[in-house]
């Protein structure tokens, strides 16, 4: 089962269950989880291949499906779900193929459409770095962006000097991370698409296919956000989750 981290106690609400990105873990989303857990309990995930739970041999949507849907059973559902970017296309997975497990869903800055970018370049740059170093901070990954330097610095297990992201497994599904299952079932229940406002990842040609696999799908913006509106706009990024939660 993944490794997954519970804030707060069970409440008349349902749990909210959180699940990262890609290169990302369950420790990213601690201060939003903490701040959210006030009125329900909270559960993060670190997806296969990533954090501290099990490394697989494959990364499909399918897979990343059926993984959040152990711990939901286990935990008890349905839970409001919210995804970001590659953990958004996994949650869209699971309400699609088991939508008796979701109650509500919230699809953070990703679209049910097959990307044309590559992260190759993050992977190249990450099994370049010397991890043979005093501290997290003396790591050097060499990525022009200091952000995404940082980010990734986060999946170092500095103890063990050793990425906590199975490199060569998310090298060779890439293909399939960057693309979206072809599925013929819809999701009725209520769902949002929030987006950052300086984003390109959901685009108004992408609207048709989200409302056909999520008839009740609204849209939404968080202005002046990237891709990562979550930890750019933490507080803005909280609102709109407790208010379309509520």
């Amino acid at each position: 089962m993944l490794n997954h981290v519970i804030y707060g106690q069970p409440t008349d609400l349902p749990t909210l269950f959180i699940v990262h990105g890609l290169f990302g873990s369950a420790r990213n989303w601690n201060v939003i989880a903490k701040r959210l857990s006030d009125s329900r309990q909270v559960v993060t995930v670190d997806q296969r291949n990533h954090g501290d739970s099990p490394w697989y041999d494959t990364h499909s949507y399918a897979d990343m499906a059926g993984d959040l849907a152990q711990v939901i059973s286990a935990i008890g559902g349905p839970v409001d779900l919210v995804g970001h970017s590659m953990g958004g296309k996994a949650a869209m997975v699971l309400a699609l193929t088991q939508p008796g497990l979701v109650n509500r869903l919230l699809v953070a800055d990703i679209a049910p459409v097959a990307y044309g970018h590559s992260q190759m370049d993050v992977l190249k740059a990450a099994r370049a770095t010397d991890l043979n170093v005093e501290n997290r901070s003396a790591l050097k990954i060499p990525v022009d962006d200091a952000g995404v330097a940082a980010f990734l610095a986060q999946s170092v297990d500095m103890k063990e000097k050793r990425w906590k992201l199975n490199l060569d497994v998310l090298a060779k599904d890439m293909d399939a991370i960057l693309g979206f299952p072809s599925l013929n079932q819809t999701f009725g229940g209520p769902t949002l698409f929030l987006s950052g406002g300086a984003s390109d990842y959901v685009l108004p040609e992408h609207r048709e296919t989200a409302k056909t696999l999520f008839p009740a799908a609204k849209f939404a913006k968080i202005p002046d956000a990237g891709h990562w509106l979550h930890a750019e706009k933490p507080r803005e990024f909280e609102a709109a989750v407790r208010y379309f939660m509520a």
